[in-house]
């Protein structure tokens, strides 16, 4: 378990993204994209049904969270090269 641990933390950071992606690759994003708007959506729903003020600010506080993260992937999907290097983790 270390062992593996070790050599996630050695793997080499990819300084440019690919100019083109895998089918693969698409297919992980576009699912990415999906569970973020639906955890998003879900988020909405269950906010608008508690009664619980402190409740209801936790869930919205998640849904933002995962409305971020949407756009977040929707930018560096969109502007490529415009995006920062930063390792990935």
């Amino acid at each position: 378990m270390q062992q593996q641990m070790n050599m996630q933390q050695q793997q080499a950071v990819i300084p440019q993204p690919p100019q083109v992606i895998s089918t693969k690759d698409a297919l992980y994003l576009t699912d990415m994209m999906s569970w973020n708007l639906l955890s998003m959506k879900k988020a909405h729903f269950f906010a608008s049904q508690c009664q619980d003020k402190e409740v209801v600010a936790a869930i919205e506080k998640a849904g933002q969270m995962h409305q971020r993260h949407y756009q977040k992937i929707l930018n560096h999907l969109q502007n490529p090269s415009q995006q920062p290097t930063i390792p990935l983790q």
